[in-house]
């Protein structure tokens, strides 16, 4: 008897099974519940419930409040606009991957301009965003001076907006809550202190984003109340801001200039606003041989700072992580959730983590 020979069918099973739940729902003339999906389909009630869910998130379907589901009209696809803050700063940079891959495995399609850390550059995108349409905007710029500018651009065509970090009028916020995890880094620092110098402090150094406002600015607030919960004695005269800019060599010399003007304090304890303003300080400590006469802490756990970090002598001792990686998924399910109309909360935090020399594993 001759054998039957058969073709080999290059099938993706999970796919096949969402087919057959659409078919169904197409078939059905109202609504089902997971276990009616389930009986009729003899499917996992697992893998069932991830399918749905997985069409719902992608809005092939809808669910009631009692919990069925049903076919609903394909919408377009959306396309968000995004402004990155500088395609040359390694957490900007971060957060521009987290959001694309979060954006491509959601079905949103996006447009990425760069705000290239300038003012006009800012408000120009804006202008390109509402010229070509999008359905929302996440804004990532540091400028308060023009936060109303680019906000009113956006309102004024009706155009949603997610601010990332610094708050916009206008715009729901997606970022870290800077007063807290300032706290944090200003209790690491005086931990330092007091394993390392018996407390003893002669200054305690802010470096500060002045032009983001001040929200960005409570960093440096939350650093010194951290500061002080441990080391309660300190004199307000010991406490002393300087403006870093967010930049590296910017904030170098500033550091330098301090220092130098300093030359006999051996305990400064340094709250940066960013890891980039961190890893400047870090810098004019090196160059002025006082890595014993500082510590310092940074914010957003950038690489070049973990690694900065792992060098066994440097005065980098922490940085508090933004969990950048959150940051992409959180933008786009919050985008979505505003343009179905959804209610959300103004302020939306992104958890963080301290990273110091012990959990460096962890990163």
């Amino acid at each position: 008897m001759a054998r039957v020979s058969s073709k080999r069918l290059y099938l993706i099973p999970v796919l096949s099974k969402s087919l057959d739940i659409l078919e169904l729902l197409q078939g059905e003339h109202g609504p089902l519940s997971l276990e009616a999906i389930y009986r009729k389909t003899k499917i996992s009630k697992t893998t069932v419930y991830r399918i749905l869910k997985t069409f719902l998130h992608r809005g092939y379907l809808a669910q009631s409040q009692d919990g069925l589901y049903r076919l609903i009209s394909r919408p377009n696809k959306v396309r968000f606009g995004f402004a990155a803050q500088s395609a040359e700063m390694p957490f900007s940079i971060a957060v521009t991957e987290s959001l694309q891959a979060a954006a491509s495995a959601a079905g949103v399609n996006l447009l990425i301009l760069d705000n290239a850390y300038d003012k006009a550059t800012a408000i120009q995108n804006a202008e390109t965003f509402v010229r070509e349409r999008v359905d929302l905007v996440i804004e990532f710029q540091v400028e308060q001076e023009v936060a109303p500018v680019v906000a009113d651009k956006l309102f004024e065509a009706g155009i949603p907006m997610i601010a990332v970090d610094i708050p916009h009028p206008h715009a729901t916020y997606l970022g870290a809550n800077n007063y807290r995890v300032g706290y944090i880094a200003g209790e690491e620092l005086a931990a330092y202190a007091e394993a390392n110098w018996a407390g003893k402090v002669d200054w305690v150094l802010g470096i500060e984003l002045s032009t983001a406002g001040p929200t960005v600015q409570s960093r440096t607030t939350g650093a010194f109340e951290g500061v002080r919960s441990r080391l309660a004695e300190l004199p307000v005269e010991s406490f002393v801001r300087i403006e870093g800019a967010g930049l590296r060599d910017f904030t170098r010399k500033a550091v330098s200039n301090f220092l130098q003007r300093h030359p006999r304090d051996k305990h400064i304890l340094i709250a940066a606003a960013t890891d980039t303003s961190a890893l400047g300080a870090v810098d004019a400590v090196h160059a002025l041989k006082r890595e014993r006469h500082v510590a310092i802490v940074g914010q957003d756990c950038i690489p070049e700072a973990v690694e900065e970090m792992r060098r066994p002598q440097s005065p980098l001792v922490a940085s508090v992580s933004h969990q950048v990686q959150q940051y992409g998924p959180s933008l786009v399910n919050l985008g979505l959730l505003l343009l179905r109309g959804q209610t959300v909360a103004p302020y939306n935090y992104i958890e963080h983590k301290l990273i110091t020399k012990a959990n460096l594993k962890d990163i």
